[in-house]
């Protein structure tokens, strides 16, 4: 045991090999995440590191299913968003891009709006919310067709998607959940995001608390001046 608590107190952070994660986007785009100070870092590879230190594991397979969430709102991968053939046979006219690394596949073809997101739980995606909102609904009002995708089309679109059906439609988070579910069966919006989306609906129904006596107080106000006429 002496020997042991000699080894620990002995040890140093500096005999730890540094650990990262290098992604290679579909443009050939080399991203690398590593731990620093508690935080995570994001930076561009611009050289090939010639297969020494960190690795990756490449996924040559694409995913090209795009949920249907409503006629005029889908939701997928980056992979659907750089088909083109799939993004004519879906009538898309709007594309949201949220991913991180990914570049707009057809500038000319498409209206695109690019948010870089990371896919962390401290992420705050209630912040994107506005912004991605005000998009969507663009496409909506001029009849278009809005694909909002990330990497994978299962953690930052989804949420994304999710918080707008909660919004517009004023719904609860598991209705708008549920309805996304059966749209993507894969989507999984990390731990983060699943407890901002369960916050946004406790700020919405507080919200709507606050603004109803108020209402009442408006409405018994109206009928009271329609009573003395």
């Amino acid at each position: 045991m002496h020997s042991l608590n000699q080894e620990i107190k002995a040890f140093s952070r500096s005999n730890l090999r540094k650990q990262c994660t290098r992604v290679t986007t579909l443009t050939g785009k080399r991203i690398i995440e590593t731990w620093k100070e508690a935080r995570i870092h994001v930076v561009e590879e611009v050289e090939p590191s010639g297969g020494a230190g960190c690795g990756y594991v490449q996924d040559l397979s694409s995913d090209l299913q795009v949920g249907v969430v409503k006629p005029w709102l889908l939701l997928g991968s980056q992979d659907a968003a750089h088909d083109l053939d799939v993004l004519k046979k879906h009538k898309v006219t709007h594309i949201l891009n949220v991913a991180y690394g990914v570049e707009n596949a057809f500038p000319n073809e498409f209206t695109y709006k690019s948010i870089s997101i990371l896919d962390l739980p401290e992420t705050s995606i209630l912040s994107y919310f506005p912004e991605c909102f005000e998009f969507i609904e663009q496409a909506k009002m001029k009849d278009g067709v809005v694909l909002v995708h990330c990497n994978a089309g299962v953690s930052r679109a989804a949420a994304i998607v999710i918080g707008f059906l909660m919004n517009s439609e004023e719904i609860s988070f598991n209705s708008a959940f549920t309805v996304v579910k059966n749209a993507r069966p894969s989507i999984c919006p990390n731990s983060g995001f699943m407890e901002q989306l369960r916050t946004y609906q406790e700020v919405k129904e507080s919200n709507k608390c606050d603004i109803r006596p108020e209402l009442e107080k408006h409405t018994n106000s109206q009928v009271a001046d329609h009573g003395q006429m």
